[in-house]
């Protein structure tokens, strides 16, 4: 059995598995990402966690390392640049120091892409062959395939689509600038607005639920579901800021399929009405029927694209222990 380590680093966790043919999940293990302690904490963790799963009976020794990072990274140079979740990374060489410190070659991607990967190889996107992965959570990224290849752009940057401008309001995303898609319908976009609510509409279920636990995505939708007329409300308007990122996509790369994941693909059913209703206005006539669904790995997605890197690659560079410049393609 042909087996890879897929290791995927967030700002909140970060997980590495072992994964085997078909995309299997094999062994797992996730900690909190020391990600205010630099690069050093967190390359430590991930070389700890790797060690700390061992291979089931029948398998084969790792043919490789998969690394799924927040960009921006340069992939073919495997350096993660300057992620915003990631404090003190400035042009680390992290798919080297990992390929030597655990003698495996070591192949690097953008999270997006990696996820865009596991759905491509494994998941919702299996029968496509121009479709787009949109991961929405505390932010927005994913990743592009365009007639059968990633779409990777100089430096493999491409797929940075929650900085896609999509409205003249004057909200400041992460990244410094104005009206970004993340900023608009992220995750953290909708707490920003369900808070705004709860302070609207103290009566409401959604502010009774509120006074008791943090208010994101998912205590929206618990009230959503329970027929809050708030959450409902909130729950309709993020569908239409969703809309209006992948209405772009959709024009620009033309997919058979869009894919979401992220946490808050947890509330697709409820929002799909509307997006559809909202894409198919605003999408000129021959765009209309773009299939849009949920991703179907859930929380692995991440650890099985990025064993994707060597499992069953698109095409990436892999940095081989010492020598750290071995071309790989598919």
């Amino acid at each position: 059995m042909a087996t890879a380590l897929g290791i995927d680093i967030g700002g909140t966790d970060l997980r590495v598995a072992l994964v085997g043919d078909g995309g299997k999940v094999l062994s797992h293990a996730r900690t909190a990402t020391a990600a205010s302690a630099g690069p050093e904490a967190v390359i430590a963790q991930i070389v700890a966690l790797a060690g700390s799963l061992t291979s089931p009976a029948g398998a084969s020794n790792p043919a490789g390392i998969g690394i799924g990072s927040p960009g921006p990274l340069d992939a073919e140079r495997g350096l993660v640049q300057s992620p915003p979740t990631l404090a003190g990374w400035h042009d680390v060489p992290l798919a080297a120091i990992v390929a030597d410190r655990l003698n495996l070659p070591t192949a690097l991607d953008n999270d997006g892409h990696v996820a865009a990967l596991g759905e491509w190889r494994y998941g919702a996107a299996r029968s496509a062959s121009t479709f787009a992965y949109v991961t929405i959570s505390t932010g927005i990224g994913g990743g592009l395939v365009v007639d059968g290849r990633m779409l990777r752009g100089a430096g493999g940057r491409a797929g940075h689509v929650g900085h896609m401008v999509t409205t003249d309001a004057p909200l400041r995303c992460v990244c410094g600038n104005l009206g970004c898609w993340e900023a608009m319908a992220s995750g953290t976009a909708l707490a920003r607005a369900a808070r705004q609510a709860v302070a609207e509409a103290p009566d409401s279920l959604l502010a009774r639920l509120a006074a008791e636990r943090d208010v994101d995505g998912r205590l929206v939708g618990e009230a959503a579901r329970a027929g809050d007329a708030v959450a409902l409300a909130l729950v309709e308007a993020e569908a239409r800021s969703i809309a209006a990122g992948l209405t772009s996509l959709i024009h620009l790369i033309s997919p058979q399929r869009i894919v979401i994941g992220g946490g808050l693909s947890a509330l697709l059913d409820l929002m799909q009405p509307t997006i559809e209703a909202e894409v198919a206005r605003r999408t000129m006539a021959v765009f209309h029927g773009v299939d849009i669904v949920a991703a179907e790995l859930g929380p692995a997605t991440g650890v099985i694209g990025a064993a994707a890197l060597i499992l069953a690659p698109d095409r990436a560079t892999r940095f081989s222990p010492r020598t750290h410049n071995e071309k790989v393609s598919p």
